[in-house]
């Protein structure tokens, strides 16, 4: 059963509780909130990920116009919309995150 956004919304305030020692309450906006969401993405494109790169290093060679690209890529993944970023949130504090 997928569950409501109300629960959805509660679960995410609990998440922001138990963080409550390390950030304080009027945080919760600009921090914690935002990388929730961006940990969510992340699981969302997990799955595609590794093709949407592999299409994307091959499709940025071609030089053509943005849009058509773009429909390129989300023929390569499952989702309406895609990441080519090869950084994730479970390497954040790696070194050479940066590199190419």
């Amino acid at each position: 059963m997928t569950p409501s956004f109300t629960q959805t919304a509660a679960f995410l305030w609990s998440v922001a509780d138990l963080l409550r020692g390390d950030f304080k309450q009027s945080q919760y906006g600009r921090i914690i909130l935002p990388f929730t969401l961006l940990r969510r993405l992340e699981c969302v494109l997990e799955k595609d990920k590794p093709e949407v790169l592999k299409k994307f290093a091959e499709v940025s060679r071609m030089n053509l116009p943005e849009e058509a690209y773009e429909k390129m890529l989300l023929r390569s993944t499952a989702a309406k919309f895609f990441n080519t970023s090869p950084m994730d949130l479970s390497k954040l504090g790696e070194s050479g995150i940066f590199r190419k």
